[in-house]
């Protein structure tokens, strides 16, 4: 997994815009959060899951290709909510106790940080995830095999990285968070998504 510290290499104007955003912010000498994350989805909206479920629901084929050559974490804009809130009142508390008390030696929390749910898995291990729990909730679907594929052999016009995987400790640590498993959040997204 990338650390905060591992020299970045954007491969997308995407990802050298953010990278520029991020560098801007740090040089301007304000306090900041900054929280990486890796493929986001909710309840509301397009993403992945829901792409995969309409799929399987409308191929007239009983199969699915899935790039498995990617890693990473799906990460709920829930969960990114709820951090974000913590991360601030922490942040919030320790500059009151700074101001209070005069507590210089307090390690700042101004930084940047990764924030994504523990564990990893690839886009078909993420496709086969989501399928097999909504089956396991009642959903019809059409689709019974999900075979795995190279990005090779599904070329897009922006270049994805193949380790999107964050380390987490830093943010854990700062912040006395323990995140929870990816597949955690995928099954709220679900079970909100499909109603059951």
């Amino acid at each position: 997994p990338w650390a905060e510290t591992d020299a970045v290499a954007p491969l997308s104007v995407y990802g050298q815009t953010k990278w520029e955003g991020e560098q801007a912010i740090v040089q301007s000498g304000c306090k900041h959060l900054i929280f990486r994350t890796s493929w986001v989805y909710a309840a509301r909206g397009a993403n992945f899951a829901k792409t995969m479920l309409r799929l399987a629901r409308e191929r007239e084929r009983e199969a699915l290709n899935v790039i498995n050559d990617q890693t990473g974490a799906p990460t709920g804009a829930d969960l990114l909510a709820d951090v974000t809130a913590h991360a601030l009142r922490v942040a919030l508390l320790q500059d009151e106790a700074r101001l209070g008390a005069r507590l210089e030696a307090q390690p700042e929390v101004s930084g940047i940080y990764h924030l994504a749910p523990a564990g990893e898995v690839t886009w078909w291990g993420y496709a086969t995830f989501v399928i097999e729990q909504a089956r396991a909730m009642g959903e019809a679907l059409q689709v019974t095999t999900i075979t795995p594929i190279p990005t090779s052999a599904y070329p897009t016009p922006a270049q994805r990285p193949l380790n999107s995987r964050l380390a987490n400790q830093k943010l854990q640590s700062v912040f006395g968070l323990h995140l929870p498993a990816w597949q955690d959040g995928v099954r709220r997204m679900l079970t909100e998504t499909l109603g059951k």
